[in-house]
């Protein structure tokens, strides 16, 4: 993921059509993974934009087969290993005001998710006012496998999807296709990829902000798709039995009733097998930090998000962020050595710990941009 075999100026494409801001998101080869240049580029275009009249709508796509794979995590962790955490912290901060941004930002912006959006992808997408999917889409938080946490403000909105769906979906870093994305409101819209270039050269000709006149372009091209047969969504009440409950270990638990329960399933068996192998302080974090996120605007979550995020950096708790990254970017062993090795190990006061500000010197909380919006102008009832 740290070769780089395109210019700096070459990973973010910017172009004007019309009204329409259109960028393109081209590290093709990395799945359009966000370096720190196109987190600090696309952080630079939303605030220009933001105030000038003549950009109606941003519209945000991935060139190759991905939207956005996630951050560039082996280059963040390659340059905290260089000696300076706060490196990696950096990415960290323009990142999150980028989500920030986005979330509350003055003009509609229509993501369209023709392939993978995961991790830091998702957080440059779903905060926006327009999530377009397609039959090639495939959307993932995995960051529990690899020692971190679903961050980009993403207990924001996996708190707000139906029962306790976000937490299955961020603890386990299940993969959804676009018609489960739409169905769980995580898109606002699902249009076949053979339409996108008709949708998009409709959208070019929007002269006006107005999100209900973008809401009805989209809805010309879309399609209401079924839910394939072996769809998770349709084990939602088991989820809500097992992910409502207050601990890891009591999920896991009433997963392996359920797996007992119905032993023709496979569902809690492999969902079992899952949560067995990320680490076990990024589940217990992550799950405090969804539980905390049901009652806080996405401007409080993301500045957690970083408080947490600057922990993991600094390694002074657990480094299973590097570990993780070893095994599953680097060496691709796929086997980490997680410490502390087993949940009952994490106590909740070691999970507290990475809730407080940081004890070092020049370290201060994420400071957010002052926005007149600080709602997230999500348009569809089911976040």
């Amino acid at each position: 993921m740290a070769f780089n075999p395109k210019p700096d100026d070459d990973q973010v494409l910017v172009e004007k059509r019309s009204c329409a801001r259109v960028i393109i998101l081209n590290r093709t080869r990395q799945l359009n993974a966000l370096s720190f240049y196109m987190v600090s580029r696309l952080l630079e275009i939303f605030l220009e934009d933001d105030g000038n009249p003549d950009i109606k709508l941003v519209i945000m796509k991935g060139n190759g087969r991905a939207f956005c794979a996630g951050g560039d995590v082996s280059a963040v962790v390659r340059d905290v290993k260089g000696g300076d955490w706060r490196l990696g912290a950096k990415f960290f901060e323009n990142e999150f005001k980028l989500n920030y941004l986005m979330a509350t930002y003055s003009k509609p912006q229509v993501s369209i998710l023709n392939g993978i959006v995961m991790g830091g992808g998702a957080g440059a997408s779903i905060h926006g006012r327009f999530r377009v999917a397609t039959e090639k889409t495939v959307f993932a938080m995995p960051e529990t496998e690899l020692g971190l946490f679903p961050d980009v403000g993403s207990t924001y909105f996996l708190s707000r999807l139906p029962g306790f769906f976000g937490e299955y979906v961020g603890l386990t870093g299940a993969r959804l296709d676009g018609a489960e994305m739409l169905t769980c409101g995580l898109a606002t819209h699902f249009v076949p990829s053979t339409k996108l270039s008709l949708l998009e050269e409709s959208l070019y000709k929007v002269e006006s902000n107005d999100a209900t006149k973008v809401s009805a372009i989209i809805d010309k091209y879309s399609e209401q798709p079924s839910l394939k047969e072996n769809s998770v969504y349709h084990r939602m009440d088991a989820i809500n039995r097992c992910f409502s409950r207050k601990t890891v270990e009591e999920i896991l638990y009433y997963l392996e009733m359920e797996a007992m329960n119905n032993k023709a399933d496979n569902w809690a068996s492999t969902t079992i097998r899952t949560l067995k192998k990320a680490s076990p302080t990024s589940l217990k974090v992550f799950l405090k930090l969804i539980r905390k996120a049901r009652l806080q605007g996405i401007g409080q979550c993301l500045i957690t998000d970083y408080r947490v995020v600057c922990h993991v950096l600094q390694g002074h708790y657990s480094k299973d962020f590097f570990e993780g990254c070893r095994a599953i970017l680097i060496d691709k062993d796929r086997k980490p050595k997680w410490e502390p090795s087993r949940l009952e190990l994490v106590s909740d006061r070691d999970v507290d710990r990475y809730f407080a500000k940081l004890d070092d010197q020049g370290w201060k909380d994420l400071e957010l941009p002052e926005r007149l919006n600080n709602l997230p102008p999500y348009v569809t009832s089911k976040l």
